[in-house]
């Protein structure tokens, strides 16, 4: 999993040259956490690249992207999100929400 910072998510999302799952979380809230253990399952399962943003830490890039509510994933695809999941799922709907199923 990346840690990503307002300093590394250009190179490391917008100019990846794989797909890249970005998890707009924050320390103090519950679903976060209950959906991250799911996020390392789908990475290790799917070899999708994800990346963790703490939004506290990095509010710039959660600004950017119009993120509201926590968790919020947004999976980029050639430097451009191209799906949004807002809330914590089960991984099988996680799975389907993102094609990967």
């Amino acid at each position: 999993m990346i840690t990503l910072t307002t300093d590394n998510f250009d190179e490391r999302v917008l100019r990846s040259d794989q797909p890249v799952l970005v998890d707009f979380w924050a320390e103090w809230c519950p679903p976060c956490r209950m959906v991250a253990p799911v996020l390392e399952e789908i990475e290790a399962d799917h070899g999708l690249a994800v990346g963790k943003l703490n939004t506290d830490e990095n509010p710039e890039i959660m600004a950017r992207y119009g993120v509201m509510s926590l968790p919020t994933l947004l999976l980029f695809e050639n430097g451009e999100p191209v799906r949004q999941i807002v809330g914590a799922r089960p991984k099988r709907m996680l799975v389907s929400a993102l094609g990967l199923a």
